[in-house]
């Protein structure tokens, strides 16, 4: 008979998410949307559950409200299972008076709910990636193995492999060598064999993709031996390699980026609108899960050219042209504006025929007529006048208002913000 693998998944919510800011001033980095209806929460949810990995702890302590009605309105199980996706905040608690100190910390205060849970495993992961991955097919190389922790690994150039912990694997598989975000003069010796496919795109480093599976009683033993160290790229994982444990790579050479930054979480979008882009929204089997708004169908006006473009559900476009964009849920876009290059959030909810004819503030929901947008993140709920030119680019220099916030050339709408009628940016 088989033996059944008892794993219980952990999924960092990160911590302030700043080099996020603005789009996480009111939200986790876990519940900010992506590809116009989804949270980047349900990525590593929808892995786990097309790998049969059914009980689930989201960790977070910033802005966790959205998050946590995300997860309540969304994941739903049969009532005679025992799956769950359960939110784990920080809480203050004796023995335990501080906020999450580090993504090790984070795993450690909660220990103490994963008691009444039957498992030999921990596979961690973290709640801003964007990427498919068996995750069963993970979990079993660690356990044939004999390993002790296992860490999933991809190739990486020079350029970007400073920003990673970078490791180095024997001739059995097993980390033998590892140092965290190395200077890009260490990188010479910290080459790795990787396929030719690669080589040639100069991906020779193998770096961290800050997935890992824990055997429990090492994760606790490491713990209880190193009490101080709050982190696992900066410290549990160097300390377990330095200490000769039985640390195994697992090489993935799919489709995996980090949502870090505001240019990368922007990149990431516009990619999923391209005709064949890097990460497969419409697979037949390994969808992504979502809430289910059972929202009308998105309808356009006899004008409006689309071109690579995802359209969420329940919008009213009558825009002109739409190129290189993700619009979000419910999105108003007016008669003759041209959005290239955006990312949309859409709106919480439509507005009534009364408030369309008198609405707030005399600009109505949504992204007004005749407008132009280029190269922005619009957030939820916004009223956008007529007439509006907003175009980001790299000529613009880092700034804030109270409506809006350039970075790196992008212009961010806030959520909730008033653009009048005539505004350029």
């Amino acid at each position: 008979m088989e033996k059944i693998i008892k794993v219980v998944c952990l999924i960092l919510g990160g911590g302030a998410g700043s080099r996020l800011y603005p789009l996480t001033s009111i939200r986790s980095k876990p519940a900010v949307p992506i590809a116009g209806k989804y949270r980047l929460i349900d990525i590593p949810i929808s892995n786990c559950l097309h790998s049969g990995i059914r009980r689930i702890f989201v960790l977070t302590q910033y802005n966790s409200r959205s998050l946590n009605a995300h997860i309540k309105n969304t994941y739903h199980f049969d009532m005679f299972s025992h799956s769950f996706v359960d939110i784990l905040a920080a809480e203050q608690r004796p023995g335990s008076e501080q906020w999450f100190q580090g993504t090790a910390d984070a795993v450690k205060q909660s220990f103490t709910h994963m008691e009444d849970h039957d498992h030999d495993y921990i596979l961690i992961l973290s709640g801003d990636q964007l990427y498919q991955m068996d995750l069963r097919e993970f979990v079993n190389q660690h356990v044939t193995s004999g390993a002790e922790i296992s860490i999933a690994t991809i190739p990486v150039n020079k350029e970007d492999a400073p920003g990673f912990g970078i490791m180095k694997v024997n001739e059995n598989g097993f980390i033998d060598k590892f140092i965290e975000k190395p200077k890009s003069e260490e990188l010479s010796s910290w080459i790795s064999p990787v396929s030719q496919e690669q080589k040639e795109k100069g991906n020779e480093y193998l770096a961290s993709m800050g997935i890992y599976v824990f055997n429990k009683a090492t994760l606790h033993r490491l713990f209880e031996e190193h009490p101080h160290h709050t982190d696992f790229g900066k410290e549990i994982i160097p300390t377990a390699i330095l200490n000769n444990l039985k640390v195994k790579g697992y090489s993935y050479n799919g489709y995996w980026t980090d949502i870090g930054t505001i240019s990368s979480y922007f990149e990431a979008n516009l990619d999923l609108a391209k005709g064949l882009p890097s990460f497969n929204l419409y697979d037949n089997t390994r969808f992504i899960y979502t809430r289910a708004r059972m929202l009308p169908p998105s309808k356009f006006g006899e004008d409006t050219k689309i071109k690579n473009a995802v359209i969420s559900e329940g919008c009213i476009v009558q825009g002109k042209e739409i190129e290189n964009c993700i619009i979000g849920n419910r999105a108003r876009i007016g008669a003759g504006t041209v959005m290239k290059n955006c990312v949309t959030f859409g709106n919480d909810t439509y507005e009534t025929m009364e408030e369309l004819r008198a609405p707030k503030h005399g600009i109505v929901m949504g992204y007004g007529s005749n407008s132009r947008f280029e190269n922005c993140i619009i957030d939820k709920d916004v009223r956008i006048g007529d007439n509006v030119s907003i175009v980001g680019g790299l000529h613009l220099e880092d700034s804030e208002t109270e409506q809006y916030c350039i970075k790196e050339g992008i212009v961010i709408i806030k959520k909730g913000a008033i653009i009048p009628a005539g505004t350029v940016v």
